[in-house]
């Protein structure tokens, strides 16, 4: 799960990493009375959606007066963000945050994330901040540096101060750059997230080690312990097919392609994807139902994967362990009965009560393309998107 930059501060806040003050807001009214309650004479404009990249896309910009808060604000709100994170589409800005501004001296990159090669944290910085961090790895991948952490262990002070140096820091700043550092490894273990990424991270003329601008996301598997996090969720972020398949516990993610995927176990759903690939197409979901889905279940899936426009065909990829091949086939004739199949859909089962699944598609009375094997069942499902 992901959450706005506000958010992200409120939570490394808790943690003690100093960020600057700013407010949410929603009208242009509240917009100038921030910037006044905030005080100073320069603020920052922000559109809050989840994704990265809105400087580029004209949602950062700087205000010197209230008035061009109020300007700022209103060329922001509501307008449709394209980043290299969102895609042609872009997202609608619905939250804007003002922030007071401050003096940088230098742009830095600090982040925290799981390593796993080491099957642990790591914690990487560069001195080179306030861009893509992606572009600094390729061109000059000596400037990005990591550590790793032992969970026993903990963050080590030499740790933090070995950051520091290579960050360029000196003097105090050490001392508060090894506080942002403990603060943001600790955030990162006891909320469980996925990504704790800062940049920039600022080194003001005052001698400050500020936090500019955050990016979290969390393990949706470990927000159960986290009630704090989950009232971060910010729906209209999301894409509503889902939303709706969280609903019924289903592994759904939206793609680009057009061959929908119905499968059980992520594994196995993803050799679906990439076989999908190899015969030259793009699959237009993930979709994992998982090992114990009911026909309702099954039902739902079916209907989330018709929902997207861009899908011209279906690839139903089962292998029955607890999930059963006739409890499978009944989900899909009844999704294709109630939704009104008009894509051409091809059905690979295996496993528990293979025969009488297979059967129950047989006498359907729909039209459904059987497979005898994944391969068998890629190619089918290819051929009669592409023709």
């Amino acid at each position: 799960m992901n959450i706005h930059e506000y958010q992200g501060k409120e939570v490394l806040r808790q943690f003690g990493v100093p960020t600057l003050e700013g407010r949410v807001v929603e009208s242009e009214e509240a917009a100038v009375a921030a910037a006044k309650e905030l005080g100073g004479s320069v603020w920052v404009v922000k559109a809050q959606i989840h994704a990265g990249g809105r400087g580029k896309g004209g949602g950062v910009k700087l205000a010197k007066s209230t008035e061009e808060v109020a300007e700022h604000f209103k060329a922001i709100m509501g307008m449709q963000l394209v980043t290299h994170q969102t895609g042609p589409e872009g997202k609608k800005v619905g939250k804007v945050f003002i922030e007071q501004g401050c003096n940088i001296k230098n742009e830095l990159y600090c982040a925290a994330l799981l390593d796993r090669a080491s099957g642990m944290v790591s914690l990487m910085v560069s001195p080179e901040g306030g861009m893509d961090i992606e572009e600094v790895a390729e061109k000059t991948p000596e400037k990005i540096h990591v550590i790793t952490v032992d969970p026993a262990v903990g963050l080590a002070g030499y740790q933090c101060r070995q950051l520091a140096f290579k960050l360029g820091l000196s003097g105090k700043a050490i001392g508060k750059a090894s506080k942002v550092f403990q603060g943001v490894y600790k955030a990162f273990v006891e909320k469980d997230a996925a990504l704790v990424e800062i940049n920039p991270l600022v080194e003001t003329e005052e001698g400050d080690i500020l936090v500019l601008d955050t990016k979290m996301s969390f393990d949706s598997n470990a927000l159960f312990r986290h009630k704090d996090i989950m009232e971060y969720r910010d729906l209209t972020e999301e894409d509503p097919a889902e939303i709706e398949a969280s609903k019924y516990d289903l592994a759904y993610i939206k793609l680009d392609g057009e061959i929908g995927c119905l499968v059980n176990g992520a594994g196995l759903a993803m050799a679906t994807m990439d076989i999908i690939k190899l015969n030259g197409a793009e699959p237009a979901n993930f979709l994992d139902v998982g090992g114990g889905a009911n026909k309702e279940k099954v039902t739902e899936a079916f209907k989330i994967i018709l929902s997207d426009k861009n899908v011209k065909g279906i690839l139903v990829n089962i292998f029955g362990g607890i999930m059963k091949c006739d409890i499978i086939a009944e989900g899909v004739i009844a999704a294709s009965k109630e939704v009104g199949l008009s894509v051409p859909l091809v059905v690979r089962l295996e496993g528990t009560n293979v025969d009488a699944g297979k059967k129950l598609l047989a006498e359907s009375g729909l039209d459904i393309t059987p497979a005898d094997d994944l391969t068998d069942a890629a190619q089918k499902i290819v051929t009669a998107v592409k023709g």
